[in-house]
């Protein structure tokens, strides 16, 4: 692959997993329907990119077959490792049993059981850590180098890059005219996946050639839009980004290869708070029939919340990451809205 990812090696990777992802379904959100969760009706018509509804819940699985489909046989043979809090291990995992490959994954201790049951599920062994996601990175390089194992980094790498931008150039095919993408921003696989699938459609003539991508991410997280505006690499301390809901949102640091293609693609990243983030969650169980998990609800609550600070347009997409909710908090959200009906 090449310095910085290209069209055709994301049509490659589009190829290469077509079969096992899914090519995820872009819902329009009516308008009028956004009154019923009392929310500000938007100026723009608003689609949501349903990552929900990949075989894992999550957009991971592209990332994760690609790079997984493209290793020899003898390093299936020895296995496959990444480091996770969640999505990112159930799409190793998956990838893993459908080429017949072992998968151990490290996650962090405080990852929602209901994560490391599907990823328990899919036949992988998991090691947990602490917290932090160096933590997870540190241990699983220390198991590759004691096993052998072939590291499926979660996000900073050309073959995740280009299996993440599939979802982005689906978003073009599927809507002509979109005129903003926003997507979800942690360690920067998707938003750079992305953003950059979107800006090279838009050079071949695919898209419109002003169409902008931008991230989204909570306040409580916010590394990679200091990052973004500083120009300069940054990391969080984990004690600060694991104050936030978003569980799949607290890596410290955007990812090198990550950061390069932000840097060159991306036009701009918004962060929301947590009480935003919780009522985006509402208001997609109020007026869709998807169910979203708090990391992959920032981007409509960036859309619905914070459109002062986003460009004036009338066609915009958000992504919805994934859908792996824990049973517990959509069990208050559903009791909350009911309070609010009577």
């Amino acid at each position: 692959m090449s310095e910085f990812v290209t069209l055709d090696e994301i049509r490659a990777a589009k190829e290469r997993i077509a079969g096992v992802a899914v090519r995820t379904p872009l819902y329009r959100v009516e308008r009028a329907r956004l009154r019923m969760a009392k929310v500000a009706e938007p100026e723009f018509d608003l689609y949501i990119k349903a990552e929900s509804e990949q075989p894992i819940g999550s957009f991971k699985l592209r990332g994760a077959y690609n790079m997984v489909a493209q290793l020899s046989s003898e390093a299936l043979k020895r296995g496959v490792i990444t480091y996770s809090s969640g999505n990112h291990a159930q799409g190793v995992a998956y990838a893993a049993r459908a080429l017949g490959a072992k998968a151990v994954i490290v996650m962090p201790s405080n990852a929602p059981d209901v994560k490391k049951a599907a990823t328990r599920a899919l036949g992988a062994e998991i090691v947990e850590v602490g917290p932090a996601s160096s933590e997870r990175r540190i241990k699983a390089e220390e198991l590759v180098a004691k096993f052998g194992y072939a590291m499926i980094p979660p996000y900073d790498a050309p073959e995740i890059i280009a299996g993440q931008a599939t979802c982005g150039l689906e978003i073009v095919e599927q809507l002509p005219g979109v005129e903003l993408v926003i997507s979800p921003v942690s360690g920067g696989g998707l938003l750079s996946g992305v953003a950059t699938a979107v800006k090279l459609a838009a050079q071949a003539g695919l898209a419109r050639s002003d169409v902008q991508v931008w991230g989204a991410e909570p306040e409580l997280a916010a590394d990679a839009k200091e990052s973004f505006y500083s120009k300069t690499l940054v990391e969080w301390p984990a004690e600060k980004t694991t104050r936030t809901i978003g569980d799949g949102l607290r890596t410290q640091s955007l990812g090198v290869l990550n950061f390069e293609h932000v840097l060159r693609h991306v036009d701009g990243i918004v962060s929301v708070t947590e009480d935003e983030i919780f009522e985006a969650m509402r208001v997609m169980l109020t007026v869709t029939k998807l169910v979203p998990e708090p990391s992959g609800a920032v981007t409509l609550a960036a859309a619905l919340f914070h459109a002062e600070e986003l460009p004036k347009v009338k066609k915009v997409a958000v992504v919805l990451s994934g859908g792996n909710l824990e049973p517990a908090l959509r069990e208050r959200l559903e009791s909350e809205l009911a309070e609010r009906v009577l």
